[in-house]
């Protein structure tokens, strides 16, 4: 998973956190979107989304030699 990827994840995260807690985001769509949170937040911090793997999805820079 490249920079940008984490960076996009954490961010959705944190918006969509500062949602529920100010009460804009409630009921069952909170919960769905509570859970999504702490995937975003897991994978960004593992640096890697299982999702991805299946899909051939890799958004991480090649390094050149």
């Amino acid at each position: 998973m490249g920079s940008a990827d984490r960076i996009i994840r954490v961010t959705l995260a944190v918006v969509i956190a500062t949602l529920y807690f100010l009460n804009v985001i409630s009921a069952t769509l909170a919960w769905v979107l509570l859970i999504v949170v702490g995937v975003f937040i897991l994978t960004s911090f593992i640096g890697f989304c299982p999702l991805y793997y299946p899909f051939g999805i890799n958004t991480r820079r090649e390094l050149k030699n």
